[in-house]
């Protein structure tokens, strides 16, 4: 018996590995982006059944644990405030340095309101470069304003 989502997303990093699977590949099954279909394999998103189960065959996953990926997850997957992975620790440094900045630069250029994390696309690329290869992040959402009543 599968007790939660985490379970099951365990289940698929361990498949991924003991298979050698990209996450670029799991995704031309679900017909989604690489970067969405990592974020739902993680436990972030809700697959349709078609989607999940075309993940539960991938991943040779019980019928249980494809039930598992159709539900809603709880979202935020850091174990702690501050993150201790180097990776995900620089995009802390990032927002901690640079968020007032992106925070100055959308309000003057779109008014008060924020940039949506639901309506929402994000693309990672690998950019070549003789200094050494640049990592390419486009995170793209939709200004909700704040209204007015």
């Amino acid at each position: 018996m599968i007790s939660s989502r985490e379970e099951v997303t365990q289940m698929i990093v361990s498949a991924k590995v003991r298979k050698g699977i990209k996450w670029a590949d799991v995704a031309e099954l679900t017909g989604m982006s690489k970067e969405w279909t990592t974020a739902g394999c993680l436990g972030q998103m809700t697959f349709d059944k078609a989607q999940a189960e075309a993940i539960g065959k991938l991943f040779e996953l019980s019928d249980e644990a494809v039930a598992w990926l159709q539900v809603v997850p709880y979202k935020g997957s850091l174990p702690t405030a501050v993150p201790t992975d180097p990776l995900i620790y620089r995009w802390y440094e990032l927002v901690n340095v640079y968020g007032t900045t992106i925070k100055e630069l959308i309000h003057e250029e779109f008014g008060d309101g924020i940039m949506s994390a639901i309506d929402f696309s994000m693309d990672i690329q690998r950019t070549h470069d003789p200094k050494g290869d640049r990592v390419n992040v486009v995170l793209s959402g939709k200004f909700l304003p704040y209204k007015t009543y």
